[in-house]
């Protein structure tokens, strides 16, 4: 069986589908129903994390650290659940990310990276992917500078996947897979750039007619 590569994750992100891995490493594709997202003009900060914010507390960077972002991410967390985060998916959002569909924001504190987030970028739609801190509240600060970002350059969809409380803290909602592919056709047609610094990248014509 071949590797999963960048084109499979464009391919499959311009679909409705994403992978994730099992405890042994193999990987399946999902396509949830419901479907969660983030609906961007709606989300506000918690007011906790406003004096945060005020006080610059962390300073933000842009793809400085995508894999560091990524490994952050695939770490065993404390409460003992696993990652499906494999090696695998490490070397092929890695590659996306050179080709200049992937992104990571990051939080720093001191010049040390305290926490962040990455996702897939595709026309005007955000897929995020994870997030996670080794400094209380780097992730949170992490999110709201991606909500800036897609409100700046007006994406239209971001998906978070599946529901769970911590998604749920920014806004989530779950929406029928058909409304969601509805909303995904239109964020494709949308010809967005995540970052000034990567090369625009060529969306190729990957979509297939999924309801």
């Amino acid at each position: 069986m071949t590797n999963l590569t960048a084109e499979d994750l464009i391919y499959g992100y311009m679909n409705g589908i994403f992978p994730m891995a099992d405890a042994d490493g193999t990987l399946y594709w999902y396509s949830p129903e419901p479907r969660a997202i983030i609906p961007i003009d709606t989300y506000k900060p918690a007011k906790s994390l406003r004096p945060i914010l005020n006080k610059n507390t962390f300073s933000i960077r842009i793809n400085s650290d995508f894999e560091g972002v990524m490994r952050g991410c695939a770490r065993i967390r404390a409460d003992g659940e696993g990652t499906w985060i494999s090696e695998e998916i490490i070397q092929a959002y890695t590659d996306l990310h050179r080709l200049g569909f992937a992104h990571s924001v990051e939080a720093y504190v001191d010049h040390e990276l305290a926490g962040g987030l990455y996702g897939v970028s595709i026309g005007g739609a955000f897929f995020g992917e994870s997030m996670f801190y080794n400094v209380p509240n780097a992730s949170k600060v992490a999110f709201h500078y991606l909500i800036e970002r897609l409100r700046e350059r007006q994406y239209y969809l971001l998906d978070t996947q599946f529901i769970n409380d911590n998604v749920k803290r920014y806004g989530a909602i779950e929406i029928p897979r058909a409304e969601y592919m509805f909303r995904l056709r239109i964020a494709l047609d949308q010809r967005c750039r995540f970052s000034d610094n990567a090369p625009m990248p060529f969306i190729p014509s990957f979509r297939t007619n999924i309801p």
